[in-house]
């Protein structure tokens, strides 16, 4: 959960402000000695986050494909690009603008 929160650019104050669930709880479920929540409080946190619980639970992004329709290879983009600096972030859009005016201009 810290991983999404922290890809996501959240903080546990605004997770808590979109599920009700308060920060010193979602700060238990978070610590080294974290507690695991009860299947309905995952059921919310995930849907807060906009992935699968079985994601929350193993990290396996496979799972968050599959249920929520977000696909691999952009998740792995996206997770590169986020932890690029802003110089190569700049390139990188750059890059793509070139591809998509390209794409417009052959169709």
């Amino acid at each position: 959960m810290r991983a999404e929160l922290d890809f996501q650019g959240l903080t546990v104050k605004e997770l808590s402000a979109r599920t009700g669930i308060s920060p010193r709880t979602l700060e238990g479920y978070l610590s080294a000695r974290g507690s695991i929540p009860p299947a309905d409080i995952a059921v919310t946190i995930s849907h807060a986050l906009h992935v699968s619980v079985e994601y929350l639970v193993t990290g396996d992004s496979t799972y968050n494909a599959v249920n929520t329709g977000k696909n691999n290879s952009n998740r792995f983009l996206e997770e590169k690009i986020s932890i690029m600096p802003f110089d190569k972030k700049c390139l990188v859009k750059e890059f793509v603008n070139l591809l998509d005016s390209y794409s417009v201009a052959t169709n």
